[in-house]
């Protein structure tokens, strides 16, 4: 006996995916916000009560101006990554969008948004990463840069340069299209 799954179902199923890692990082990143402002306005030693995913009590303790540059850096990341999988589910819930005819400026400007916020996770990543190698080497002990949500600056990079190529290719296919649309 064999399932079949249609690509409705695919769709819906990846649709459903992006929403709970939507929400996951939201909540990741507003509590880490919550956790620095409660950190920097409050009682310090009170803050860890806040927020436990990502800890940089330890970096307050050394430096506060380094904790407050480390932890704005990953709340920028978290929040760009945000800002990515909202994007992808608006063009998901876009209506204007059509796979009949998907050389569009939509479209090309969708993918356009999608590598310029790769490039703005892969640049603060990579900052983020040498402020936590700096601090490392000063003897303090951190999380690991997958746990603070910074790691793979590399693979941003990389994502933003094929989403380049891939906006280039769909500003020549509406071109195509376009003349194609005037010849007929």
């Amino acid at each position: 006996m064999e399932i079949k799954i249609g690509s409705k179902a695919v769709f819906i199923i990846l649709q459903v995916i992006l929403w709970i890692i939507f929400i996951g990082l939201a909540i990741d990143g507003t509590g880490l916000l919550v956790k620095t402002i409660a950190t920097l306005g409050l009682n310090p030693e009170n803050a860890d009560k806040f927020w436990k995913a990502i800890d940089l009590t330890n970096v307050y303790q050394f430096d506060e101006s380094q904790y407050v540059m480390l932890s704005s850096i990953v709340i920028i990341v978290i929040f760009l990554k945000v800002l990515l999988f909202y994007s992808i589910i608006r063009i998901t819930l876009n209506n204007n969008f059509s796979m009949t005819t998907p050389f569009n400026k939509i479209f090309r400007k969708f993918i356009l948004t999608l590598a310029y916020l790769a490039v703005g996770i892969g640049f603060f990543s990579s900052w983020g990463i040498k402020i936590v190698q700096a601090l490392t080497a000063n003897g303090l002990k951190l999380q690991d840069i997958q746990q603070l949500k910074i790691d793979g600056a590399g693979v941003w990079f990389f994502m933003a340069i094929i989403l380049l190529v891939i906006a280039q290719i769909f500003k020549r296919g509406i071109e195509l299209q376009q003349e194609n649309e005037l010849t007929i």
